[in-house]
C-alpha cells in the first residue's frame, strides 16, 4: 500500500491552520488529525473521510463512496471516497469539510 502524495499535499493545504493539525502515517497511508482526532486520511488515491455514525448510511449513498474497510471489517462512520468522487473542483474541500466538522465535535485528546 502506499498514498497519493499529491492528493496529501492538497488535503494538508486545506488543513493548514485549522486547531491542532497534525499529519500522521497510518494504515499505510497518511491520516490528517485535528486536537488529536482523525478527520480524513489517503490511502492509495482514495480519500478516507471520517463523518461520523449518524451521517455514515446518507454519505455511503453518495457516488464514488464506500466503506472503510481495509482489514475485512468496516469501520462505521467512516467513508473511503473513490478518485472520481474528490478529484471534480471543489470536491475535495467538500469532503475535507465534512472531516473537519466531525473531528471538531470530539473532545480533544
Amino acid at each position: 500500500m502506499g498514498y497519493d502524495k499529491g492528493l496529501a499535499e492538497r488535503v494538508g493545504a486545506l488543513l493548514e491552520g485549522k486547531p491542532g493539525f497534525v499529519e500522521k502515517k497510518m494504515f499505510g497511508g497518511v491520516c490528517f488529525l485535528l486536537r488529536g482526532n482523525m478527520a480524513c486520511g489517503v490511502l492509495n488515491d482514495d480519500l478516507i473521510v471520517r463523518v461520523g455514525p449518524e451521517k455514515y448510511k446518507d454519505f455511503l449513498q453518495l457516488p464514488n463512496t464506500r466503506e472503510f474497510d481495509i482489514t475485512g471489517r468496516p469501520m462505521k462512520g467512516w467513508v473511503m471516497v473513490s478518485s472520481q468522487g474528490h478529484r471534480p473542483k471543489g470536491k475535495l474541500a467538500f469532503w475535507v469539510e465534512q472531516g473537519v466538522a466531525f473531528a471538531l465535535t470530539l473532545p480533544a485528546k
